[in-house]
């Protein structure tokens, strides 16, 4: 299930668009939530991963950024992420088609709000069963979503730390992975040549101990 999705400017955190699934809104405390997606779309920048996964307990936030905009969405943990991803990038080709060209100019929040009505009705082809089924096969270009970064949603907005900072640790743990194999090769390849080394003397020192010795 889809719970709530925003859309936001990346540059300032400005809401463009938003939608809440309303027979939830009774059933669950989206306000909570809603609050904690205003303040992931303004951690966001430029170096921002492009797509992340946020876990929230028994829910997700999954974005997509692309062209400078933000579009999230809120899961239930159960919701396959595949089909998350495929969600917000239908939702940018349609939204960027619409507004793109307007978003840099636009200063009031939720200028697009009427947007809600095609999140709605794309909504209901992600949830619905059959139309799952049929989304089965789906060409959204997205990488696999196994390499998509996952991190803690609480952890994330306590420690006030942008999600460059988190892809730039990710990034200099993988750096460093990269060194520790390079030198580890490196080692061994001295190691190889101090053993060929120490057989080629102890070789000399004998043919060289053996010829004197029978002249």
């Amino acid at each position: 299930m889809i719970l709530l999705t925003m859309i936001a400017r990346v540059a300032d955190g400005l809401p463009l668009s938003a939608s809440i699934q309303e027979e939830e809104q009774s059933r669950r405390d989206l306000q909570q939530y809603q609050s904690q997606a205003k303040q992931l779309c303004r951690k966001l920048n430029a170096q921002s991963p492009d797509r992340c996964t946020l876990e929230a307990g028994d829910v997700n936030f999954h974005y997509l950024i692309a062209q400078g905009i933000c579009y999230l969405s809120l899961c239930e943990a159960s919701f396959p992420k595949k089909m998350a991803f495929a969600y917000l990038e239908n939702l940018h080709n349609e939204f960027y088609d619409q507004y793109g060209r307007k978003v840099p100019r636009v200063t009031r929040p939720y200028s697009f709000i009427e947007f809600d009505t095609y999140i709605q009705k794309t909504k209901k082809t992600y949830v619905d069963s059959r139309g799952r089924r049929n989304l089965g096969n789906i060409n959204t270009e997205l990488q696999d979503v196994q390499r998509i970064m996952v991190a803690n949603i609480e952890e994330v907005l306590q420690r006030g730390e942008a999600l460059s900072a988190l892809d730039t640790k990710a990034s200099n743990l993988s750096t460093l992975s990269k060194k520790y194999r390079s030198d580890a090769k490196y080692l061994n390849t001295r190691s190889t040549y101090a053993k060929v080394a120490a057989v080629t003397v102890f070789f000399l020192t004998l043919i060289i101990y053996v010829r004197f010795w029978w002249l």
